[in-house]
């Protein structure tokens, strides 16, 4: 019994996240809690995740207000920088996604310990089509369409610091809507 209990609790807990994720129920534009989208990606992405022994910390500021966004679509934002994250820790690392107030901006880190990017590809990683993938492992648009979401439906702004061990891709999406926005 027990183990059926906690069998139906964690499939409650994916269906939620699925829900979440997909928003299916919601308006495509909306305020919303940009935590929330961040903690249903995890869950989607947690067979990735626990594959590799990665170690996730979740460093969220509780008192962020919400945003008006297009949740879908930062959920497709926040999928492809995570995904990027855990592959460039092909052998284990840590994994922390953090939110905080800055100025007029909520900025959400996504962070690993992967071996960085190099400073030459750094300029190119938001090209449409670059990829530091093998062919058949990555198309090269998941960050191009991820600096598309951020900056031109957003408003916000999206840029990388890396170093070996420390890469930091940082979005910044604005408290209030810009007036050419919606």
């Amino acid at each position: 019994m027990g183990q059926i209990e906690d069998s139906t609790g964690r499939i409650s807990h994916l269906v939620a996240a699925a829900k979440q994720y997909s928003q299916m129920d919601r308006a495509a534009h909306q305020e919303i809690d940009v935590r929330d989208g961040l903690k249903s990606t995890l869950v989607m992405l947690s067979h990735k995740i626990n594959e590799r022994g990665i170690n996730v910390v979740k460093d969220f500021d509780h008192s962020l207000p919400t945003i008006p966004a297009h949740p879908a679509e930062l959920n497709q934002v926040w999928t492809n920088l995570i995904d990027n994250a855990v592959y460039a820790m092909a052998e284990g690392g840590t994994l922390t996604v953090r939110t905080v107030r800055e100025d007029g901006w909520v900025l959400v880190e996504i962070c690993d310990t992967g071996a960085g990017i190099p400073v030459e590809m750094q300029q190119k990683i938001f090209e449409p089509f670059f990829t530091t993938k093998p062919v058949g492992e990555g198309t090269g648009l998941g960050l191009d369409i991820s600096y598309r979401v951020i900056t031109q439906r957003h408003g916000g702004d999206l840029r990388v610091v890396s170093h070996p061990g420390d890469t930091r891709f940082q979005v910044r999406l604005p408290l209030t809507e810009p007036p050419s926005f919606g």
